[in-house]
């Protein structure tokens, strides 16, 4: 650990805070402060000109030649906001900083005494350990469970099982470790930190506990592969910080064959309790089917967000979880439309997909589809359902989609929309992980 006192235009409010996940760049990470903790934000900002310091010492990581902040975002927003008011979101923020920076007592810092640690894996530990009220916005503000949930994908930390462990484990009893040097494990731990990039190495640890999900040979022969990348740094922490950098790193080794495939995935293990029969067995009570309140059912898709799918995410979570089916249709039927559209756009950008610029959305959706089948992601039968998407007299097609959007007469309904989510829903999975 150092304390260093660091200009205040070489720190960097972190895009990636565990506060949001991925968001695109600092622009907005501090739209994000204000919009979500405003009140905080104010009240923060009130107290730093009162007091004409800040009271705990910001956390920071280097980034090149500037410092990433990864504790303390909102005290080092609010000093470049006084320093520099035109950087607030909205004109009446830019009208409050100004107004506070008027009362600020004496010369205003040009820089600011930092907590600097190079070992990110300890920066992640003091972070995990850090718990302080919110204080009306004055002191720190505690992670929500999303927070926490975000900080745990990026990081893999507080899952219980470490994964760098696991793998090492296995890879010393099949000889496969790295000859002369030590898997970096925080740099492995945090490349693996969610389930949908264990499962391109062929594991899993969604229940805490390690299990292969295809052949054991292939899926270790990738693991060594990541192993020695990462030991001998061809790949460094940098290098896979963020999930764009991760997703990178396995797509180039997918190219080059290096992942388990699908015809290497292992069959789902039969529980021999289900399939038991018991003379002695008595009946139970037919279970109740769950009813489905919101669009998106709440459960897990295995998408990773990056910081350029933040308006995807957003509206991915409000129909998740707060847009209610019953009470929110119309917003629904709208929300859904825009995030179609926004998911196709994403697929075609990352994959330079060709289309033109008068293209309807049918007619990328089909463009898209038949991209997807040319590389085995869906099979025939499906894109048979996105080719119907063209159709106007159909229930689920783009016609139905432009009619909740446009019509005045064309009212949604829960049921209308769950058909249309239940048969999009793969598409639109495979758009965002594009």
């Amino acid at each position: 650990m150092a304390i260093r006192s660091i200009p205040l235009d070489a720190l960097l409010v972190n895009r990636a805070n565990d506060r949001h996940g991925e968001l695109e760049n600092e622009t907005a990470a501090i739209a994000w402060l204000f919009n979500k903790r405003e009140t905080h934000m104010r009240n923060l900002t009130k107290d730093i000109v009162a007091k004409g310091e800040v009271f705990e010492l910001p956390l920071v990581a280097p980034e090149g030649a500037e410092f990433l902040v990864f504790d303390g975002n909102r005290r080092v927003t609010c000093l470049k906001l006084l320093e520099d008011a035109r950087r607030a979101p909205t004109t009446e923020l830019q009208t409050f900083f100004k107004e506070q920076r008027e009362k600020w007592t004496g010369s205003f810092p040009d820089s600011i005494q930092c907590q600097v640690e190079n070992d990110r894996d300890r920066l992640d530990d003091i972070l995990f350990r850090r718990h302080t009220g919110a204080q009306s916005g004055v002191g720190q503000s505690t992670w929500d469970d999303r927070m926490k949930a975000t900080f745990v994908a990026r990081t893999g930390k507080g899952t219980g099982a470490n994964v760098a462990d696991e793998i090492e484990k296995r890879l010393a009893a099949a000889k496969l470790l790295p000859k002369g040097r030590k898997i970096p494990r925080s740099t492995m731990n945090r490349l693996l930190s969610a389930e949908p990039f264990r499962n391109r190495l062929g594991f899993s640890m969604s229940k805490g506990r390690f299990e292969f999900t295809h052949d054991e040979s292939v899926s270790l022969s990738a693991m060594a592969r990541v192993a020695d990348d990462l030991a001998n740094r061809r790949k460094v922490l940098g290098d896979i910080w963020d999930v764009d950098g991760k997703r990178g790193y396995l797509d180039e080794l997918e190219r080059v064959g290096l992942l388990p495939n699908a015809q290497h995935a292992l069959a789902a293990p039969k529980s021999t309790a289900s399939s038991a029969k018991s003379s002695r067995a008595k009946p139970t009570a037919q279970a109740k089917p769950t009813e489905r309140t919101t669009l998106i059912p709440q459960k897990s898709f295995g998408l990773v967000w990056p910081g350029r799918l933040q308006r995807h995410h957003q509206i991915w979570e409000e129909l998740q979880f707060h847009l209610d089916l019953a009470r929110h249709p119309n917003g629904i039927s709208v929300l859904l439309r825009v995030l179609l559209e926004l998911s196709v756009e994403n697929y075609i950008k990352q994959t330079g997909l060709s289309v033109h610029d008068g293209d309807t959305l049918a007619a990328r959706v089909v463009k898209v589809g038949k991209d997807l089948h040319s590389k085995a992601k869906i099979d025939q039968k499906y894109l048979g359902v996105l080719n119907k998407f063209q159709h106007g007299e159909k229930l689920v097609s783009a016609d139905t989609l432009n009619r909740y959007v446009h019509s005045a007469n064309f009212a949604p309904s829960p049921e209308h929309l769950t058909s249309l989510w239940d048969s999009f829903s793969e598409f639109i999975v495979l758009c965002l992980e594009a």
